[in-house]
């Protein structure tokens, strides 16, 4: 979930993914291959020579994303005493993700592309 979490951010490269969670690359590179071979994952060339890839979702990888952000939100509710870690905000607006998976200040439904994330005071 870690590796799923970390390319809703963004995260693409495979030494990208491995500074981001500090994972061993054995257990990384286990991980990507079964992400992929599960169809949440595809990979992307981006380079000739040497060869390498890119980690990039794929539509059933995409379809995690509001059982993430329901995780998340657990989360914040049961073992953030500080605050959230993070915040995760709508990029139209700056209006926060509700339970409902939509913009508290503006009401519309938001996806993964639609929103920014940022330190909360948990963080």
């Amino acid at each position: 979930m870690l590796v799923i979490r970390s390319a809703f951010e963004g995260v693409r490269r495979f030494d990208d993914f491995q500074d981001e969670l500090g994972v061993a690359r054995n257990v990384l590179t286990d991980r990507l291959a079964r992400l992929c071979e599960e169809g949440l994952m595809r990979k992307v060339p981006y380079q000739e020579r040497p060869e390498r890839y890119e980690y990039r979702l794929t539509r059933k990888g995409v379809e995690l994303w509001p059982a993430m952000m329901t995780l998340l939100m657990w989360g914040d509710r049961h073992y953030a005493p500080e605050g959230p870690p993070v915040l995760v905000g709508h990029k139209g607006c700056s209006g926060a993700l509700t339970e409902q998976l939509t913009c508290d200040a503006c009401g519309v439904h938001l996806g993964p592309r639609d929103v920014e994330q940022r330190p909360g005071p948990g963080a």
